[in-house]
């Protein structure tokens, strides 16, 4: 860490970095971060900061490695470790520091954390802003086998993740993390033994391991639970190594419904159709016209005219007999 010992606030931060513990409390939380992308691109960092006059400076390290990536103070400009000469650039936005890692490698999968060195009491203190996992997937090799590549279940449904591990050294970690819609760590067990699981799932998650084969269970998925899963092995002295992960697509329960209220609905058509078909098939070969044809009536016609006559004729003249 020569390369920023000429920066008189740098040089003390290096000094005191190792001795503060985390702060908690008042605005400094910790909090997590998860970013996957492919060799050669770009992410961004963000450090949030306490623009203040106690402000002294920021730093962005790689937390297993013990290495400084930049380190920037109001009174000089950032200053940025060889190691990644020409590939990382910061820059002050409001009270965060934005830090650019470019043209990305497999050996920038590191947990960074962003540490603030503050002036309190006219003593230094840093403390821990915010931890950021970087998942660089390698193009020529996958250090992480991980299965399925997708998965697509209903809203109450389970789903499972298989991932095996390189052989394990004594110190290692392994984490299931979240890397698209809401990035941060799924579940983390330190030397497969400790565990310790995000309470977003709470106990709607359980694994189990043989060998150097993982398997992870998420039980009762919600709509929130889809997301891009990654399972990424931290060895000590090691870049993190990562898997391909697992898109993870919840299906809501409403469109089930309706796609099922679509498909009785359009088996009801077919059936009307098949019967009016039936119908009118029927009525074809069935001679509907003396159905629907007005009958004559019945009638019995008598000429009252002719008896009106007959009687006529018949009637004598009295007086004619008499002549």
């Amino acid at each position: 860490m020569l390369w920023m010992l000429c920066l008189p606030n740098a040089s003390l931060f290096l000094l005191l970095l190792p001795c503060f513990p985390a702060q908690a409390g008042g605005g400094n939380e910790q909090s997590t971060d998860v970013m996957s992308a492919w060799e050669g691109s770009s992410i961004n960092i963000i450090c949030p900061m306490n623009d203040s006059q106690n402000q002294m400076g920021m730093s962005l390290r790689a937390v297993r490695q013990n290495l400084d990536v930049a380190y920037w103070t109001k009174e000089q400009p950032p200053s940025v470790n060889p190691a990644f000469a020409d590939r990382v650039n910061c820059s002050k936005e409001g009270e965060k520091l934005r830090i650019t890692l470019h043209r990305l490698q497999e050996s920038d999968s590191k947990i960074y954390v962003c540490a603030e060195m503050l002036k309190i009491k006219d003593r230094p203190k840093v403390i821990y802003r915010k931890t950021t996992i970087v998942v660089v997937k390698a193009l020529s090799r996958e250090p992480l086998e991980q299965s399925p590549l997708h998965a697509n279940p209903a809203q109450g449904q389970s789903v499972s993740i298989t991932c095996v591990l390189k052989s394990s050294p004594e110190e290692e970690k392994f984490y299931l993390l979240r890397a698209q819609m809401k990035p941060g760590i799924v579940l983390s067990v330190s030397n497969l033994n400790v565990s310790k699981v995000s309470p977003a799932f709470g106990n709607r998650l359980e694994y189990s391991r043989e060998g150097n084969r993982i398997g992870i269970t998420l039980h009762k998925l919600q709509e929130q639970d889809s997301d891009y899963y990654i399972c990424a092995q931290d060895v000590k002295g090691s870049p993190l190594l990562p898997a391909r992960g697992t898109m993870v697509l919840v299906k809501e329960v409403e469109q089930a419904c309706q796609k099922s209220s679509w498909n009785f609905y359009a088996l009801l058509m077919v059936v009307a159709l098949l019967l009016c078909a039936l119908v009118c098939f029927t009525l074809y070969h069935v001679n509907v016209k003396k159905y629907f044809q007005k009958k004559k009536p019945s009638v019995v016609y008598e000429d009252m005219s002719y008896n009106s006559r007959r009687n006529t004729l018949v009637r004598t003249n009295t007086y004619s007999r008499g002549e």
